[in-house]
């Protein structure tokens, strides 16, 4: 059996036109980080988030090599990084960011249908094993169902996603919907601004990275 890979076998979640479009997004389950500041800083909170997500969500998709395979496994590519955003209100003036240190983000990694609870906690066993410096207290598994969405995709620099937002915008009040980010869901869960991250920063120039940008509207 071909390993799954949800950007192929969900091209309309993670592909989108440049220009804004109408999707429901199912439920998923995700490995979650939270922190806050600036992603770009050396050694930062980001950075420990990604490392512990990673090291968590290979883990698992290295189970079948284990003597225990977890039930229902199926082989599969690691879905790519993504993240909810937020920022302190007396640092946001409507239209920009200016300080990054001012940052509210949950960092995430989707994971495959057989992944449970108690999964997510053997994988923090095994881990832990290995790199026991890691805080395993940040992170936990949990099931988003973001609903009603527009998304975009924006190509470029994470500097310039200001304008596929504002398209973003624009195709929310033109369709008649309204911008939900700040309401919650029924789970309790804070709406916010989602982003998908397709290229690897490390190695594609900022004009290329592609990233998706997803705003949830009212149902």
């Amino acid at each position: 059996m071909d390993k799954i890979d949800y950007k192929k076998s969900e091209k309309e979640l993670y592909f989108p036109k440049q220009e804004p479009s109408i999707i429901k997004i199912p439920k998923m389950g995700f490995i979650m980080v939270d922190g806050t500041g600036n992603p770009n800083k050396e050694n930062g909170e980001y950075q420990k988030a990604l490392e512990l997500l990673y090291g968590l969500s290979y883990t698992i998709k290295m189970s079948k090599m284990g003597k225990e395979t977890p039930e229902g496994y199926f082989d599969y590519v690691v879905p790519p990084l993504e993240g909810l955003w937020d920022i302190q209100d007396e640092y946001f003036d409507g239209t920009q960011i200016a300080n990054k240190d001012h940052f509210i983000w949950t960092s995430m990694i989707r994971q495959p249908e057989f992944v449970t609870p108690e999964i997510f906690e053997w994988a923090v066993a095994s881990l832990k094993q290995k790199k026991p410096d890691l805080d395993y207290t940040k992170a936990r598994f949990e099931v988003l169902e973001e609903g009603r969405c527009v998304q975009a995709m924006h190509i470029g620099s994470y500097d310039t996603e200001s304008n596929t937002i504002q398209k973003i915008e624009q195709f929310i009040v033109g369709q008649g919907y309204q911008n939900d980010i700040g309401s919650h869901y029924s789970t309790g869960q804070k709406k916010r601004h989602h982003e998908i991250y397709l290229s690897d920063p490390r190695k594609t120039k900022p004009e290329n990275l592609k990233t998706v940008i997803r705003h949830p509207i009212n149902n």
